[in-house]
């Protein structure tokens, strides 16, 4: 069996934990572990991801993971880390979020493994059953209030000015708890991991546990995910970064990585690929011999767009990628216009255009590539006018309907990275 703990802290994913015996407790047999993921939005994101890989390379060490989906304490909210208190979700919306999110839980996890197949548990369906005086008389009471105001996640929301803490977000706390508790007589399940936001909450269910089931369970927490500048990782200028191809395509994914400042980078290749610590030192040699290369974002993006999309999405962004540095477009769908394309200005004119004869001298000024047809004389003559990325030799030449992607849109470019599209319809 894999030390599961000497892997976990040479790639910097231990923050604390609970008792300092736990890296034997570790080795001695294969053990069950928990991390729950609220199910706040119909896809996981990058944020989620060192809790995806933690419980993926358990499992390969030879222990049994738990993916428990908020579906009782995502109808409340977390309060540990946040400024503010969520918007409370409807159990229609929740359960949608809840398959929308399984198959993503189930690229990273082996569901048939044997004794370590992985589990997907939601707590609504034990919490959904407790009625609130029930819930209050055998969990609430074991629950000393001023411990649980002692804790981080409690006193940093009381000592705002700006925002309190309802007694709904006050009761989360109680709600985790007893999930540890619920695992553990289900599953035998005595490790809850997390981020290190969670360290309240985990401590929370390990003392539930002593109290009522005189239990010995333990915690794990890990780094929030930031960059080196202190900011979040995974904030793009349109919003999260998303596990779902639908909300963030692959290439948008592989692009995020590919750009990483180089500080991040080799934090991110530990946190986030199965390397070996031999390879991923390989990597970064390779990195500061040759910088300009990019070679350290350029695996990174890699291997995490295969575990995320699989190959076929590798291949899209890769492809996409090669677009942006000049790869003829022979076809694309729209879909694929508009996710590779996403940030580009666009201009709209009527398919008449065509047939009275758009030259490109013409469709550039449209585009907005060139000021005036003068200058965009001079790019033509110049070899730095492309349409669909081909070289434009002629400056008579125009446009027709072949040139038309996905029947549709033409892509310019002038020199080597100023794209618009221009795209047509039927008046």
């Amino acid at each position: 069996m894999i030390d599961v703990y000497s892997e976990l802290a040479w790639r910097g994913l231990v923050h604390q934990a609970t008792d300092p015996q736990l890296a034997d407790w570790l080795r001695a047999e294969p053990r069950t572990l928990y991390i729950g993921f609220d199910p706040t939005a119909d896809s996981l994101h990058v944020g989620h991801l060192m809790a995806l890989m933690i419980l993926r390379r358990f499992q390969k060490a030879g222990h049994r993971p738990i993916a428990l989906v908020g579906g009782a304490t995502g109808m409340i909210g977390d309060p540990s880390g946040k400024s503010e208190e969520r918007n409370l979700l409807s159990v229609e919306r929740l359960r949608e979020n809840v398959r929308s999110i399984e198959p993503q839980l189930r690229r990273f996890l082996d569901f048939d493994a044997g004794p370590r197949s992985a589990l997907l548990v939601n707590n609504y369906d034990w919490m959904g059953r407790f009625g609130y005086l029930e819930f209050l008389r055998d969990v609430g009471k074991h629950f000393p209030v001023n411990v649980m105001m002692a804790k981080d996640s409690v006193r940093a929301r009381l000592e705002r000015t700006d925002s309190g803490l309802s007694y709904t977000e006050f009761s989360y706390m109680l709600l985790q708890a007893y999930d540890f508790v619920h695992l553990y007589e289900h599953y035998d399940c005595r490790l809850q991991a997390g981020g290190s936001d969670q360290w309240g909450n985990i401590t929370a269910g390990i003392d539930l546990a002593r109290r009522l089931r005189g239990a010995q369970l333990f915690g794990l927490t890990c780094p929030l995910l930031t960059k080196s500048d202190g900011t979040k990782m995974g904030k793009t200028e349109s919003g999260a970064l998303w596990l779902s191809a639908e909300k963030t395509s692959p290439y948008q994914f592989f692009q995020y990585w590919i750009n990483l400042d180089d500080a991040d980078v080799g934090p991110c290749l530990r946190f986030f690929t199965e390397l070996s610590r031999d390879e991923i030192e390989a990597v970064l040699a390779a990195q500061a011999a040759d910088p300009g290369k990019r070679e350290a974002q350029r695996c990174l993006a890699r291997e995490l767009t295969l575990l995320v999309h699989g190959e076929e999405g590798v291949q899209s962004a890769q492809r996409a990628t090669e677009i942006f540095f000049g790869a003829e477009i022979d076809d694309l769908s729209e879909s694929q216009l508009a996710s590779i394309f996403a940030d580009v200005p666009s201009s709209r004119l009527p398919k008449s255009r065509l047939a009275d004869g758009l030259t490109v001298i013409d469709a550039l000024v449209e585009a907005g590539l060139a000021k005036t047809k003068s200058d965009a004389r001079r790019f033509i003559q110049q070899g730095g006018a492309y349409v669909n990325n081909r070289r434009v030799g002629q400056i008579d030449a125009t446009l027709a309907e072949a040139d038309l992607l996905a029947g549709t849109t033409a892509v310019l470019r002038t020199g080597k990275k100023n794209y618009a599209l221009l795209r047509f319809s039927a008046e």
